[in-house]
């Protein structure tokens, strides 16, 4: 906690002021998350301030909220130019991400637990820098950067506003950007160099290196192409689903069992059932051969039943099956698109 309000001072992410009449308060609380090394190892232990952006109010105190996130289909299609290319490409961390963006709005929050300085009575914070849990954090942190990467010469892709790209000479570079997680790639090595130590400059980030896992994915590189998994990220699906132990199966649908809405007894709590079909879909990347099983058990997320459940559970078994799995990218010197129909 010390460490988290450490690194918010300094960031000058508030000052102390006396609430104004007729304005709005929100409060705040810790959140504390442990994060893991890809081989489920702890990394480090981390507590994050946020602000209870519930309580904000549209008009007041925030205005707009969106912000775009690189597009599954581009991070594939990038992975295909760098094989085809022979592209360098290494991933970046923004340290501290939502803490960069400048805030526009009046917000006033309370004073954060923890906090050792003196104050007078009544003194809140009143917030000049987005910080985590407000509405427009991730609006303001992606404006930023984008000023910033095209003040440095990159352009904006029209396809994918989360993707830029540099073009100087002979040299290209492409950057994509999925809020904190940013993918460089380009032809050109000291070029790459050169950005990520502009970016480090601007931002204060850390370089994770070559391209090893991003977004829960698992990715690895060799002379043949790339193949990526997401072993961990299924592991921790089984444990989620309870079904780690669980004998596998080698079918996930019963072809002659027909899911409704009417069959069944309601689920106490279909929280459960509605994260399994959202990482269920997440999965699809890697095993696209159920996509269907989790668009159909996808229908029922608002009045799931046992039937469902049930279903549910026999593709976490099948998944178990094929936990070894994963997607191979080759080498190629063709970049022709090739497609394929089931014409039933």
């Amino acid at each position: 906690m010390n460490k988290e309000l450490q690194v918010l001072e300094a960031n000058k992410t508030w000052e102390l002021v006396l609430l104004p009449p007729n304005k709005i308060l929100i409060g705040c609380k810790w959140v504390y998350r442990i994060k893991f090394h890809v081989d489920g190892t702890i990394e480090r232990y981390k507590a994050r301030l946020v602000a209870k952006g519930f309580n904000q109010k549209e008009g007041i105190n925030y205005i707009e909220t969106f912000a775009p996130v690189a597009k599954m289909v581009i991070v594939r299609a990038l992975l295909v130019l760098v094989l085809h290319h022979n592209w360098f490409i290494e991933q970046l961390d923004i340290n501290n991400v939502f803490l960069h963006g400048d805030l526009h709005e009046e917000v006033y929050m309370t004073i954060p637990q923890g906090y050792s300085k003196q104050l007078l009575p009544n003194t809140l914070c009143k917030l000049t820098k987005s910080l985590y849990g407000l509405k427009q954090t991730n609006r303001q942190w992606f404006q930023k950067l984008i000023t910033f990467l095209l003040t440095i010469g990159f352009q904006q892709s029209y396809a994918d506003t989360s993707l830029f790209t540099l073009t100087e000479g002979l040299h290209f570079t492409t950057l994509l950007v999925y809020v904190d997680d940013i993918l460089i790639a380009g032809n050109h090595k000291p070029t790459i160099d050169s950005i990520k130590q502009e970016l480090y400059n601007q931002f204060s980030i850390k370089d994770l290196g070559p391209l090893h896992y991003y977004l829960g994915i698992e990715i690895f590189r060799n002379d043949h192409g790339l193949v990526i998994s997401e072993r961990k990220y299924v592991l921790e699906l089984l444990k989620c689903g309870n079904v780690l132990n669980d004998k596998p199966i080698s079918t996930h649908l019963d072809p002659i069992q027909s899911l409704n809405l009417t069959d069944g007894e309601p689920l106490s709590d279909p929280s459960l059932y509605r994260t399994l079909v959202g990482k269920l879909i997440y999965l699809t990347i890697i095993k696209p051969d159920i996509s269907f099983a989790a668009q159909l058990l996808s229908k029922f997320s608002q009045a799931s039943k046992t039937p469902h459940m049930k279903t549910l559970l026999k593709v976490l078994r099948y998944i178990k099956l094929c936990l070894g799995q994963s997607l191979h990218f080759p080498t190629t010197n063709n970049l022709q698109l090739t497609v394929y129909c089931d014409s039933n």
